[in-house]
């Protein structure tokens, strides 16, 4: 019993802290933020309506809405899908061609659409505000002598951080 004693007296003595002793030690946090883009709120089709012969201009036609973290900024594009615009009516086969659309270029200058080259229609060397930056792309029209009908075709819009 006394070989008992005398080990649980020696583990208590040094096994054991005085009231308010502490022993303190740190960690890091980190947080990765990763760049982000959305294009949100694209409108989802516009209509130009005129005569043969005349150029119809919308200087609202499309609106968007681009939110990004990203501090270098971003680039927004549009680009046709076809070569051409096509008529509703299943037995009308006049076309209207693709660059006989213009939309307004981040130079604010009209420039046409195309199937291989993308329009640059806005660029910012920032990021968004925090609720994303609201955009408006205007679009023109030179109508060709093609028949009564409502042509359309598909626009890729693509928002790209910088």
């Amino acid at each position: 019993m006394a070989i008992a004693a005398a080990s649980v007296a020696m583990m208590g003595g040094s096994a054991s802290a005085a009231p308010g002793d502490q022993s303190t030690d740190t960690v890091t946090a980190n947080v990765g933020v990763e760049s982000s883009i959305a294009l949100t709120g694209l409108t989802s089709s516009f209509t130009l309506n005129g005569l043969p012969g005349a150029t119809v201009t919308d200087a609202e036609a499309v609106m968007m809405n681009v939110n990004t973290n990203n501090i270098a900024g971003y680039t927004v594009t549009v680009q046709a899908a076809t070569s051409a615009l096509v008529g509703d009516i299943g037995t009308n086969t006049d076309t209207i061609p693709i660059s006989a659309l213009s939309v307004v270029d981040s130079s604010g200058d009209f420039a046409p659409l195309s199937v291989s080259d993308p329009v640059t229609v806005y660029q910012k060397t920032a990021r968004s505000a925090t609720d994303g930056d609201s955009i408006v792309n205007g679009y023109r029209v030179a109508i060709p002598f093609v028949n009564d009908d409502v042509y359309s075709g598909t626009l890729n819009y693509i928002a790209t951080t910088l």
